[in-house]
């Protein structure tokens, strides 16, 4: 797992900048009037960050099996109007009103459709079901509470979004080997020894190599707060959240 420990504020450029037009903005200024947008945008940040909903629902004492039908069933519901148009009324940052949602659903909700078939045939966010539980097991909660592992699951979804956007962006470069022999240095310092390592399988220079690692974590830092802009309300408070989950990711 990559860990963000060494990312510093001012790697990240000016929050503005990174603020996208398909965020959680959108699907509040949209409101319950049905705007494709607004659905777009919420469907891929639930794509985005199912899995600390799984996790917090097993973390609840829920059998795999329960856990996914749970989180399924919720998604089916929380993407409808009836579940989405709630957040005019309640604004804040993404993270909080999903984990909101999802904690309403389980006390109130799911008691009143336990009869129904399971998922209630929808599953409007395939997953392999294996590979949910085999990540669940591989982050081992330890001794954090459900809130503690939907928190620390949300940074590391965002983090990792933000390396295999990266990631994808070299390959797309035909630097994908590159990408490979820089990327543990986004949390270390290579040294003069680790660059001329380095330099020698990329067939060129140490310092052609530091560059190369200033660089990458310049667009790793980019490329966080532009995912964290997807989940803000407003640019003012990305700065306030990178800190907020970097420190979750370190504490």
């Amino acid at each position: 797992m990559l860990s963000p420990g060494s990312l510093q504020a001012d790697r990240f450029g000016n929050a503005g900048a990174a603020f996208a037009t398909t965020h959680w903005s959108v699907v509040l200024a949209a409101g319950d009037s049905g705007s494709p947008r607004a659905a777009e945008a919420l469907e891929q940040l639930c794509r985005t960050y199912w899995h600390p909903l799984y996790a917090y629902v097993r973390r609840q004492g829920r059998s795999p099996e329960d856990a996914q039908d749970l989180t399924q069933e919720f998604f089916a519901r929380f993407l409808e109007k009836n579940y989405f148009s709630r957040a005019e009324r309640q604004r804040g940052r993404f993270r909080t009103f999903l984990l909101t949602s999802l904690q309403h659903f389980l006390a109130h909700e799911w008691e009143r459709t336990r009869a129904e078939k399971r998922g209630g045939g929808r599953t409007p966010l395939p997953w392999d079901e294996a590979t949910a539980e085999t990540r669940y097991q591989l982050e081992e909660p330890g001794g954090l509470t459900a809130d503690g592992v939907f928190e620390k699951g949300w940074a590391f979804a965002l983090f990792q979004r933000a390396l295999a956007r990266m990631q994808q962006e070299y390959a797309t470069a035909g630097k994908a080997d590159q990408f490979e022999q820089l990327k543990p240095y986004l949390q270390t310092e290579a040294g003069q020894r680790g660059y001329a390592a380095v330099a020698e399988r990329l067939e060129t220079s140490p310092g052609a190599v530091a560059v190369a690692i200033h660089r990458l974590r310049q667009r790793y830092g980019q490329l966080v707060r532009e995912e964290v802009a997807h989940t803000v309300t407003s640019p003012s408070e990305v700065e306030e959240e990178v800190r907020y989950l970097i420190g979750l990711m370190t504490g």
